[in-house]
């Protein structure tokens, strides 16, 4: 081959490896990891909408039994789910057996135990859907519709790391008093018309009780994730330090991920990238309060981050805290399905999947349009911010293949 073919031909290599660099930020399907994640998000589409009459017909499982198996390293509940409606309607409908005060925390909840002896976290009604939370980024009570919120859109981003989630509505006089203990029960006062309870924990104050519409209180169900599966508690390496004028390591530091990839489990394995997907996803909902964070325990870092208690979410639609993406514009790493997924999900398909998702929910509609909006306006900060982390780092070092499935036990 003469020279000049030679060069031409290694034009013609080096054109289309452009090419394909171009086509995989812009999101397409033109090599095999992408359509395998074109393929995946069209499955995720086809599952999004949810049937409100779902009902288990063809085992003899119990609804709980059906999503304990589900949970697995790496995921709390599988790609496809024919059974999810049934089992959050189960969530959102089974007799309630016994309610408690809440688990250990600084905000209002309490225990349920439904039919069959499942657990699950009960978070009260605090805000009307169009009340803007003021102040700091992690101010305001928990905010039960952004749990509901919070799960539908880890589905639609395919993490599947968020425990299952539904609306509900209860009835204080006649399903919670009567199973109520008497700790909870002492928590308990009118307010006019009003039934309401105060609960236990670090925030709870006889003040400041939850208040149902009468009897009537809407609030979210969180199911209890298999005792089989016992969690450990890990500081956020970018958590904020809550006091005033005292700034975190991360926030002045900007060569900070450097030191964090040196730490265990962050100097190996899947958790550094679960944390970046973890701060894309907070991003995207306001989250700005995860200063702790729960994975399985003794994983040796390979389990997944679970994306637990995501209810200082969605309290102020015009507040976008670029500083909850710290992680992934320090780092400037994220992985490739996530990079895929984004890009499905620009020019609105966001906001619309998720308007879409939210229609089957009890307690639709769940978000203000305003929290929609802002979730395709912070998506395209995400997208930008990785945009110019290829800029600076090159696309090689940005983009990271790390596709790891661990099996079901």
């Amino acid at each position: 081959m003469k020279l000049k073919q030679r060069v031409v031909l290694l034009g013609a290599v080096l054109l289309l490896l452009g090419l394909a660099k171009i086509f995989l930020l812009d999101g397409n399907d033109g090599t095999t990891a992408s359509r395998r994640d074109l393929r995946a998000f069209r499955k995720m589409e086809a599952g999004l909408t949810l049937s409100r009459a779902a009902r288990l017909t063809h085992t003899l499982q119990s609804p709980w039994e059906i999503a304990s198996q589900w949970v697995g390293p790496r995921e709390v509940f599988p790609e496809e789910t024919p059974e999810l409606a049934a089992v959050l309607t189960s969530l959102s409908s089974a007799r309630i057996e016994r309610a408690d005060v809440g688990y250990k925390g600084t905000q209002l909840k309490a225990l349920l135990v439904l039919d069959g002896g499942q657990k699950v976290v009960f978070k009260p009604k605090r805000y009307n859907r169009d009340y803007v939370v003021e102040g700091e980024p992690y101010a305001g009570y928990d905010r039960h519709n952004a749990e509901v919120a919070a799960f539908h859109l880890d589905r639609i981003l395919g993490f599947r790391r968020a425990p299952l989630v539904v609306g509900r509505f209860v009835n204080l006089r006649t399903e919670i008093k009567p199973v109520a203990t008497d700790q909870l029960l002492s928590t308990f006062l009118m307010q006019g018309n009003n039934t309401c309870f105060y609960g236990k924990c670090y925030y709870c104050r006889e003040s400041e009780p939850a208040c149902a519409v009468g009897e009537l209180m809407e609030g979210s169900v969180t199911l209890w994730l298999p005792d089989v599966w016992p969690l450990q508690k890990h500081r956020h390496p970018w958590g904020r330090t809550y006091r005033e004028g005292k700034l975190a390591r991360w926030e002045y530091d900007e060569s900070y991920c450097e030191a964090v990839k040196k730490m265990p489990p962050y100097d190996a394995g899947p958790r550094l990238l679960d944390v970046i997907d973890t701060a894309i996803f907070d991003y995207l909902i306001g989250n700005a309060d995860r200063h702790h964070y729960e994975s399985f325990q003794d994983d040796g870092g390979a389990s997944m981050l679970i994306l637990l208690d995501n209810a200082k979410s969605f309290g102020n639609a015009a507040l976008d805290e670029r500083s909850i993406l710290a992680p992934l514009y320090q780092c400037c790493m994220v992985r490739v399905s996530t990079w895929n997924r984004l890009n499905l999900l620009r020019s609105g398909a966001l906001s619309a999947a998720l308007r879409q998702a939210l229609t089957f929910d009890p307690i639709q509609p769940v978000l203000a349009e305003p929290h929609l909006a802002a979730l395709d306006r912070r998506l395209a900060g995400v997208i930008a911010t990785v945009n110019q982390c290829v800029e600076s780092q090159g696309l090689d070092n940005t983009l990271i293949e790390d596709r790891m499935n661990l099996p079901h036990p």
